[in-house]
């Protein structure tokens, strides 16, 4: 196995995690206690990496941090280089492309808080971001494990926005996945098998951790929808 691209994969995975916790707990309590178009809206663009193929991100992206369009020269003159084909621009993209899986887990939980210990805190004097950080994010713990889990393991996967975004350098953007793909390219399938089979591992190791926590499994039977 390559272990620069497996070193550069966790870095990138556990980065890419760290980022979206921070935006998308905020994010996900907004839109569990909204309604309306906005939330709406919101929720479409959250979860449109799903549906659009990874490719058409990772070209839009690409083109907005070149330096053919405005953001794109700026963000030149801030960081000092173009961020395509870099590091920081894989974490960009790593970060817009997990977010509907950092944000989605974390939706159902907070929905299926009971408001009643919400409106009890909130009588009792308690400030908005103590009831949040004192009721909600509790009860909502294992929610917000498979929303980390999730987007750690989503990262790691990642092919076709890495690819787009990063190329093929080794030691900067060369991730297991595009490891992998370069093995197989080069006909060297006993290499491939290898990292193909610990990516296979630790995705199933992800999801068993998932199936295991105590809000998949609802008292009534329900299992609770936090993949899609």
């Amino acid at each position: 196995m390559d272990v620069e691209a497996l070193w550069l994969t966790l870095r990138l995975a556990a980065s890419t995690t760290a980022i979206l916790l921070l935006v998308a707990v905020p994010l996900a309590w907004w839109i569990a206690s909204g309604h309306g178009m906005a939330r709406a809206l919101v929720q479409a663009t959250v979860a449109l990496p799903l549906v659009l193929p990874p490719t058409v991100l990772g070209f839009y992206l690409l083109v907005m941090m070149g330096p053919l369009t405005a953001p794109g020269r700026l963000l030149i003159r801030v960081v000092g280089h173009p961020l395509a084909f870099s590091f920081e621009g894989l974490l960009i993209g790593s970060v817009l492309y997990s977010l509907p899986f950092a944000v989605q887990p974390l939706v159902a939980g907070f929905e299926a808080v009971d408001r009643g210990y919400v409106e009890a805190a909130a009588g009792l004097g308690a400030s908005p971001r103590r009831v949040f950080l004192s009721v909600v994010l509790p009860m909502a713990r294992a929610s917000l494990l498979t929303s980390t889990v999730l987007t750690f393991t989503h990262t790691v996967g990642e092919f076709g926005v890495v690819l787009m975004l990063g190329g093929n350098i080794p030691g900067a953007t060369r991730t297991l996945s595009i490891s992998l793909y370069d093995l197989v390219q080069d006909g060297n399938y006993a290499a491939a098998n290898r990292t193909a089979l610990a990516l296979v591992g630790f995705a199933m190791v992800a999801l068993v951790v998932i199936y295991l926590l105590p809000s998949v499994r609802r008292s009534d039977g329900r299992q609770a929808d936090v993949v899609r």
